[in-house]
């Protein structure tokens, strides 16, 4: 996997729309760097990564609370 990933990797990755990836960057859930000056967005693979084991933690706080998750 590459170092750095667009947000269409990310919205791949996870499964979502890209406009979704973007709002994960811009609310500081998924931290991302910006490249230049045209909004160009970067996420690092291992940063990917922590955010996803950190949804399965919180996910299991979730259940183990007894929470409606839905779906």
């Amino acid at each position: 996997m590459a170092r750095f990933l667009t947000l269409a990797d990310v919205a791949e990755e996870l499964s979502v729309s890209v406009a979704q990836a973007r709002s994960l960057v811009r609310s500081g859930d998924l931290p991302a760097i910006q490249v230049g000056g045209r909004g160009v967005w970067r996420v690092e693979s291992v940063v990917l990564e922590e955010y996803i084991q950190r949804q399965y933690e919180r996910t299991r706080s979730s259940v183990a609370r007894g929470e409606d998750l839905g779906g």
